[in-house]
């Protein structure tokens, strides 16, 4: 199966935090499990849009379907996606300042059911919060909506 992440209404190529410094040339990008530096195709802050696309396994479970990939996190029943907000330096150097949290226990089971089924779960959300910031933290519906889709 392959789980797709639309994202939509990205925050913009800067970002300040109340008591920290600016944060500048900002990248969002889903992080790897147990390699918090190895990004998969970071996005500017100010792109109109971003998509990326894990390929996944499934298993059945006492509890469900359980999701499994290398930038699948967390243990069975409580798995997650990490999208990493970085700001790269002149060098190129990402330095992490927020994560959101994409909650794949919070997908309704008929809707992960039919994407092992069609080969594609697909998650769309804006990655702005109601204060304007780069959206973190736990991320479930209606913070992000999740469908079954043909592979195309």
């Amino acid at each position: 199966m392959y789980l797709r992440i639309d994202a939509s209404d990205l925050p913009g190529p800067a970002y300040t935090s109340s008591g920290a410094p600016p944060y500048r040339n900002v990248h969002v990008a889903v992080q790897r499990r147990d390699r918090p530096a190895e990004l998969l195709d970071p996005q500017p802050g100010d792109a109109p849009s971003a998509t990326w696309t894990l390929e996944c396994t499934t298993g059945a479970t006492p509890a469900g379907t359980d999701v499994k990939g290398p930038y699948i996190q967390g243990r069975p029943g409580s798995r997650f996606v990490y999208l990493s907000w970085n700001a790269v330096d002149e060098a190129g150097t990402f330095t992490m300042f927020r994560r959101a949290k994409l909650m794949l226990d919070a997908v309704p089971a008929p809707v992960l059911d039919a994407a092992v089924r069609t080969g594609l779960l697909v998650g769309r959300l804006g990655l702005t919060d109601a204060c304007g910031a780069p959206l973190c933290a736990r991320v479930v519906p209606p913070g992000i909506t999740w469908s079954a889709e043909p592979v195309a």
